[in-house]
């Protein structure tokens, strides 16, 4: 629902019929107090399925500037919250130390609890030259990674020109999350509405039907173009029934 706030993203998920939400960790202080989001939650009986800890640049701020903290604050926050997965994406080149020790301490911390730390596919930057740039620690793709559970973003596929179906093979069992947007390849990271790009989403989410995959699927859908507010919901309504209507034709 980004620019609106984290309660209006609770109201329209439950009216919507949404099964759950994915918490984004952001600036917006609704976010960051859990005392307050397990009101929420209570109040729409709409349960956090996931956090996604604030380790975008724009949230680099966002309880505090170390990594391993925002972890840690993330595991309460889900802990607390009834969520199974946290989120994250690797390290940034320039988190030398946390980066160096990245592998390890997510090892460990999943055998401290319950949740499960899925790191994210993420995208190398792409200048107008085509030359890319890899701003991520040791690398945007995860299909070498040693993380115990990933999490698959088909937007990021698009802008790593990545195919989506060959990620979720090669990432097997380690797959504990899904990201659901399209894109059309371009530079830009776009989380279309599915079926507005070129990515495959309804045959990734009949693959994961047919692989009895019981992890959530967040339809991460960005919406801030949207012209108004019923605008907006529209265009969730939209990924909602696609999703759906993808996952049901499969267990049909």
């Amino acid at each position: 629902m980004w620019p609106e706030s984290t309660a209006v993203a609770f109201e329209v998920a439950a009216r919507l019929g949404y099964d759950g939400v994915e918490l984004m960790v952001s600036g917006d202080p609704v976010s960051q107090d859990l005392d307050t989001l397990r009101r929420l939650v209570d109040y729409h009986q709409l349960p956090v399925l996931s956090v996604h800890s604030p380790c975008l640049l724009i949230s680099q701020r966002v309880w505090g500037t170390d990594p391993w903290a925002k972890l840690m604050r993330s595991q309460i926050a889900a802990e607390r919250l009834g969520a199974k997965v946290v989120v994250t994406h690797p390290p940034f080149r320039w988190q030398r130390a946390y980066a160096r020790a990245f592998t390890d301490g997510i090892v460990r911390m999943h055998e401290e609890t319950d949740v499960v730390f899925a790191v994210e596919n993420m995208f190398p930057q792409r200048g107008p030259n085509g030359i890319e740039i890899g701003t991520y620690s040791p690398s945007w793709s995860l299909l070498d990674a040693d993380y115990p559970h990933v999490t698959l973003d088909v937007s990021h596929a698009a802008v790593s020109r990545s195919d989506p179906l060959q990620l979720l093979e090669g990432f097997g069992e380690r797959l504990a999350h899904v990201h659901l947007a399209d894109g059309t390849g371009s530079r830009n990271d776009e989380h279309l509405v599915p079926g507005r790009g070129s990515q495959p989403c309804a045959e990734l989410l009949h693959r994961l039907a047919t692989q009895r995959y019981r992890g959530a699927v967040v339809l991460e859908v960005n919406t801030r173009r949207a012209a108004s507010h019923e605008d907006r919901v529209n265009e969730l309504a939209e990924s909602l029934a696609f999703a759906r209507r993808a996952l049901e034709s499969t267990a049909a």
